[in-house]
């Protein structure tokens, strides 16, 4: 059941006010206009350019325990271009679209204003500002599940925010499974990239010795995240950092788990996160179930994650943000009418941190 809203047809005329005679329970609305600029992806494709294109569209409905919100920023990673080209296929199969893609556009991170609540909403009010995650995100305004958002840290602007809610729960969540504790030596794979960014600080914050992995060029960037030390994958061996590791977080990898067994201890624990083989059924999904099948034949726990997002690592996120933790790394960004070239620049692995877009 969708819930009835105001809706503006011309931006520059102030929203009617409801009739004496409308149910009590729909909630107050700010001004909307009826139609919206988005990014729209029609089929899967490989190319950003091809695939996408900016259009004007009519806003997205809103039904019960749903928010409307005005979308300051949305940001980019590796899943984005997952979701634009359904690939690896398994991802089709677990809900994103068969032979066509579910989502309006592969946005999903976003940071924003509430415009208008949906029934039975009582934990946000319009004018609240936002972030969390969606689906069509790349877009003036989309429709979010409340389970799916938080208030805002106030410390951050809109494009940072943006950045947090799917990197940030990723690696809270890694970092957490990996059971991560003070004093405890962790090892970062992929330290530069979104999740990397944020396992670096959130495992500090735990207390432990981080040590993290990235190219030549990123080395002193991950420093500046409070790494205590940092291999240079392409001049050095994971082994370099001399003594084994407690928890290994492979946020991107794609080493054979022979050898980061040998890096930890023998009660060490692995989470894979990512890995990006490019094969187009499972795209090096295979070595996370390997791992997870290995693992109850040895000491040491070999685990993937599946990340879920969720409203209470929000609050977690944001108290971390807030009392100066962790902040988020913005490599770059772009207005909406370059999403494409913003996924294309992810893809090919040039980010350190978050690429976000700005409407």
């Amino acid at each position: 059941m969708y819930v009835a809203y105001i809706v503006n047809q011309d931006a520059d005329e102030p929203l009617a006010h409801a009739r004496a005679d409308q149910p009590a329970e729909i909630p107050p609305t700010v001004a909307v206009p009826a139609m919206m600029e988005a990014i729209v992806q029609d089929a899967y494709g490989t190319s950003p350019a091809t695939a996408l294109r900016l259009a004007e569209v009519p806003l997205p409905s809103i039904g019960d325990g749903e928010v409307l919100v005005r979308v300051s920023a949305a940001s980019v990673d590796k899943g984005t271009w997952h979701v634009m080209t359904g690939q690896p296929y398994a991802m089709r199969l677990a809900g994103f679209g068969v032979r066509a893609p579910k989502a309006p556009n592969p946005g999903r991170s976003l940071a924003g204003t509430v415009a208008i609540v949906g029934q039975g909403v009582t934990a946000f009010t319009p004018g609240d500002e936002v972030y969390g995650t969606c689906d069509g995100s790349f877009a003036e305004y989309a429709s979010a599940k409340v389970g799916m958002l938080a208030s805002k840290p106030t410390s951050l602007s809109f494009a940072q925010a943006a950045a947090v809610p799917i990197s940030g729960s990723t690696a809270l969540q890694a970092l957490r499974k990996a059971q991560v504790q003070s004093g405890q030596h962790v090892l970062i794979v992929g330290a530069s990239g979104g999740v990397g960014t944020f396992a670096v600080q959130i495992a500090k914050a735990f207390g432990a010795e981080v040590t993290g992995v990235c190219s030549t060029e990123k080395v002193a960037f991950v420093r500046s995240l409070g790494a205590d030390a940092v291999i240079d994958y392409q001049l050095e061996e994971l082994a370099a950092g001399g003594h084994p590791y407690d928890a290994i977080i492979d946020t991107g990898g794609n080493r054979k788990l022979t050898h980061l067994r040998r890096l930890m201890t023998r009660r060490g624990t692995l989470v894979i996160v990512g890995s990006e083989t490019g094969g187009r059924w499972l795209g090096g999904f295979e070595r996370s179930l390997e791992a997870v099948l290995l693992s109850p034949l040895v000491s040491q726990k070999l685990s993937m994650l599946v990340s879920t997002e969720n409203a209470t690592d929000l609050d977690r996120l944001r108290d971390l943000i807030q009392t100066g933790k962790i902040t988020p790394a913005i490599d770059r960004t772009y207005p909406l009418s370059e999403t494409a070239t913003a996924i294309a620049y992810v893809q090919d692995g040039h980010a350190r941190g978050k690429v976000v877009i700005t409407m």
